[in-house]
């Protein structure tokens, strides 16, 4: 019974989990005893460092900005941000969502083996992120145990090879090779970028790069991502805290306590400053986490990978395709800004004219990791022009779905979060609808049969034969 308590225990604890999912890796490499001890350590401490980022974002800047913004303007307003919603996901389905993680990843390889969809993905935060958002779909459709870790599994395996898939024609562009595809779940946003971008280029010959314009040297530090993120998030902190000021802010209890520690009070100025950074430092703690593990995990689940799966294109974080072209990095971050700010103020309008939606608030990391991304894809599809327009409809686009998916997280108990990247929102929109017309064991069937498609579809169907 000790031992089995021991196992339990293993299984409830997610950080543990994944340090598994490498140290299989390593034994099977056959990896000296120092590489397994040191790459199992790293991939759990990681863990633990992403959950700590996480846990401080959520509970210091991204709270105080929701409660300063709702009193500033009486209205609800979200950021949408994955790592603090997955905060509140793993707060109840942690053990579903790391052994839906670990049967993902082997579905993935699965797929990848026996289809034509053969990409490894192997971006493992992100991968965590989805699984959580699939327990508790699938859990609000009457799914518990091992029906809710095989259902959610079989789709998280599904989605590792779509959003790749569907990225690969311009992904191929942008690398100039189709040996790497993009592992990461703006996949939707960066496809529709990259049509946007085809659609308004115009004769081959006119098409202008964003690599052949220069941008002046001062304003390079906002390729930073951390110098990005606390300047960005220290100016929404500064205007929202003077509107709640002007307000008379600091006669509600809860917006005094934000600037009062003991007997010592903190002028608004100086606490919005320490916020916005503060904003930034949650990020960086988390980003840390994210290294850590991709840099153990990704080593040793990529060596499984090529050993079971001939041919195997590893898809890869969205900052692996940021060299390729850093000028489309910054517009298409400023630009998907841009179009989050507009997506605000229709938003906004919409409440005016009586149609209620949630304002959804341009959260500076995925305008920053998906916008740029998005850029970057629309340049290679249409250059300077297509990079501008494909990059702000991609923030409209990051603005409204949330806005559509925020229902079913609401219903969800998380109606002060949603997430923020464009796959999250799609595949929460459809299951999440999906899952309160069907029920139970029916979702379990609907799940085989859809990871079974692609599967079937590589047997039956004739291949392109090449050129």
């Amino acid at each position: 019974m000790e031992i089995l308590d021991i196992i339990l225990n293993i299984l409830s604890t997610p950080a543990i989990l994944v340090g598994l999912v490498a140290l299989i890796g390593l034994i099977l490499q056959k990896k000296p005893i120092e590489e397994i001890v040191k790459g199992t350590v790293k991939t759990i401490v990681g863990f633990l460092v992403l959950t700590a980022g996480a846990s401080f974002l959520q509970t210091g800047s991204l709270n105080d900005f929701g409660t300063l913004f709702n009193y500033a303007f009486g209205v609800q307003g979200v950021v949408p941000n994955n790592e603090a919603i997955v905060s509140l996901g793993l707060e109840k389905f942690a053990v579903e969502t790391a052994l839906i993680m670990c049967v993902g990843m082997i579905a993935n390889i699965i797929i990848a083996r026996f289809s034509r969809l053969n990409y490894i993905f192997l971006s493992g935060h992100v991968t965590l992120y989805m699984a959580c958002m699939l327990a508790v779909l699938l859990n609000v459709g009457g799914l518990t145990g091992i029906s809710l870790i095989i259902a959610g599994g079989l789709l998280l395996g599904l989605i590792m090879v779509l959003s790749p898939a569907i990225c690969m024609p311009t992904m191929k562009k942008v690398m100039k090779t189709d040996t790497i595809a993009l592992g990461h779940f703006g996949g939707v946003g960066y496809w529709f970028a990259g049509q946007i971008g085809r659609l308004v280029k115009g004769k081959k010959e006119q098409i202008k790069s964003t690599e052949d314009i220069k941008f002046p040297q001062r304003i390079s530090f906002l390729r930073d991502t951390t110098v990005a993120i606390g300047l960005t998030m220290v100016i929404f902190f500064l205007i929202v805290t003077a509107v709640a000021m002007a307000k008379g802010g600091m006669n509600d209890a809860t917006i005094a306590a934000m600037f009062t520690s003991g007997d010592t009070k903190t002028h608004w100025i100086v606490g919005a400053l320490i916020r916005g950074l503060n904003f930034a430092g949650g990020v960086f703690i988390i980003l840390s986490g994210v290294r850590l593990i991709i840099g153990e995990v990704v080593p040793a689940f990529k060596g499984i990978a090529e050993k079971l799966v001939p041919n195997a294109k590893p898809a890869l974080d969205c900052p692996i395709i940021f060299p390729s072209a850093p000028n489309a990095v910054l517009i298409g971050f400023l630009v998907s800004f841009l179009g989050g700010i507009i997506g605000l103020f229709l938003l906004g309008v919409m409440n005016g004219i009586g149609i209620s939606i949630v304002l959804i608030l341009p959260g500076v990391i995925p305008h920053f990791f998906c916008g740029a991304t998005a850029g970057v894809f629309a340049n290679a599809e249409g250059g300077l022009k297509g990079c501008v327009i494909g990059s702000f409809l991609h923030g409209l686009l990051i603005t409204f779905l949330p806005a559509i998916c925020m229902p079913v997280m609401g219903s969800l108990n998380f109606a002060n979060s949603t997430f923020s990247d464009a796959d999250f929102s799609v595949a929460g929109i459809l299951l999440g609808n999906l899952a309160q017309f069907v029920q139970g064991n029916i979702l379990l069937i609907i799940a085989i049969v859809l990871f079974l498609i692609p599967i079937i579809y590589h047997y039956i169907a004739p291949k392109k034969q090449k050129s």
